[in-house]
């Protein structure tokens, strides 16, 4: 090779490593960016996992949010590209859809109970502003101060370079001379409407919280509104699960762990909400996570014969809230409370045996032991992009090995099945999920191991 030839080798590889390199600066980047969605003025969050749409106008909602192009939230669109202000609504609640704050408790029984109507707090136009933008991207909205809870709402969401995991920031805030007493809540409208059957509701959707040992309620959930044994609700191996079916029904869950989740067989995608439980403190009626089911109910005609509300798509259209609750908060003059919740969007299954920090586990974790070695097999999804750890304990349960497995990252399902060389007893594995930057997320999964031949 002559001395012009390397040089112009040289070149091309200082300009594809160049190339490279700022192609992955650029994919390492989140950015902010007005546009416009189905009619509406919009502004658009995004990185190479997530699109975050809110629309200001619409009581800062986040009308929706798609993770590798798949959209979660329901946008109703009997209302797209309008907005109907408050003062035009007569009382009626407009439902937009998305994602948005609200106060609890709800009712009208009286001062420190919210109509649910469309009003100050739910639809007059939010303030829109970029708090950062490139490695990590924040952005603010606030609302402007409702007469009837005294409360005034401003709301922080964040979404970084790095990872698919969305943050929020939610402050109520007592616009008052005098004290008030509310929680504030997360409410999330998912779409349930079938994308492969025309005109049809999603069979195969699934929501999960964890059920409390110690509740407060008879059967570990208290059904609000609707069918008290609707068969969408069980609880089993510690979870509480709905099965959503198209019938209204509202349940109450004084779930303890701090998480919600949803898990879509259909198409293949799942989130997870998370939140900080305080069991010190009071929650409105007990419940921390609140799931609605929109759909058809039981009525009574002017003669007292039940019957079927009467129902269509368009008029009673497939959806779901998964709702979170803050503690109860005594707010003087001027004080504010908050609450901070994260999601995490992923790739999984819709049979979900355990949620831990790390993602989803829809087949636990096992072990076998043989003179080949260990065979180790299960199924899971990641809570953000990095590899997971296998931990060896021997005996005594001692810490003895620990193995880097395979790349993870919430856009693919892991299912594992491999075999391990070993060359000493296992008594039991673990697994754990180790982010890009090194940081352990912790257990996403553990398992006794079982010798040839053996039982656990």
């Amino acid at each position: 090779m002559t001395k012009s030839s390397i040089a112009r080798f040289a070149k091309y590889v200082a300009i594809a490593l160049f190339v490279a390199f700022s192609l992955s600066v650029h994919a390492q980047t989140c950015t902010v960016q007005p546009v416009e969605f189905r009619g509406w003025k919009a502004q658009q969050v995004s990185n190479q996992w997530v699109k975050l749409t809110i629309v200001p106008q619409l009581g800062g909602r986040l009308m929706q949010v798609e993770f590798e192009g798949h959209p979660y939230l329901f946008v109703n669109p009997r209302y797209e590209g309008k907005y109907i202000p408050p003062e035009q609504a007569a009382g009626r609640w407009i439902n937009y859809g998305g994602d948005k704050i609200w106060p609890m408790p709800e009712g009208n029984e009286d001062e420190e109970h919210w109509v649910l109507e469309s009003g100050t707090l739910d639809d007059t136009p939010y303030s829109f502003r970029v708090l950062e933008q490139g490695q990590r991207c924040t952005i603010e909205l606030s609302g402007p101060a409702d007469e009837t809870t005294g409360l005034a709402y401003t709301r922080e969401i964040t979404l970084e370079a790095h990872s698919p995991a969305i943050h929020f920031h939610a402050v109520m805030h007592n616009a008052t001379s005098h004290t008030v007493r509310w929680s504030v809540q997360s409410v999330s409208q998912y779409n349930l409407a079938s994308a492969t059957s025309a005109g049809g509701y999603n069979h195969k959707f699934w929501a999960y919280t964890a059920a409390n040992p110690n509740s407060a309620y008879l059967d570990g959930f208290h059904v609000r509104a609707g069918l008290v044994d609707d068969p969408s609700f069980s609880v089993k191996d510690n979870l509480f699960r709905l099965h959503w079916m198209y019938f209204e029904n509202e349940v109450w869950i004084d779930s303890h762990e701090g998480w919600l989740a949803i898990a879509d067989a259909e198409s293949g995608y799942g989130m997870v909400e998370r939140f900080t439980f305080d069991p010190a403190a009071t929650y409105p009626d007990n419940a921390t996570v609140i799931f609605y089911k929109n759909g058809p109910s039981v009525e009574f005609d002017a003669s007292g014969d039940p019957e079927i509300s009467k129902h269509s798509p368009e008029e009673t259209p497939y959806y779901m809230e998964a709702e979170i609750n803050s503690p109860l908060v005594t707010l003087p003059a001027g004080s504010r409370a908050s609450l901070d919740t994260t999601w995490y969007p992923m790739r999984t299954g819709a049979t979900v045996k355990r949620i831990t920090e790390a993602g989803i586990v829809t087949q636990r974790l096992q072990a076998l032991q043989d003179a080949s070695g260990l065979k180790i097999s299960g199924s899971f999804s990641v809570a953000v992009p990095g590899h997971l750890q296998l931990r060896l304990y021997g005996s005594g349960g001692r810490d003895a090995k620990h193995m880097q497995l395979n790349e993870a990252g919430p856009e693919n399902p892991i299912m594992l099945n491999r075999n391990v060389p070993i060359d000493f007893a296992v008594s039991r594995v673990s697994l754990h999920l180790i982010d890009a930057n090194g940081a352990d997320w912790g257990i996403l999964d553990e398992a006794t191991v079982n010798q040839q031949g053996g039982e656990n």
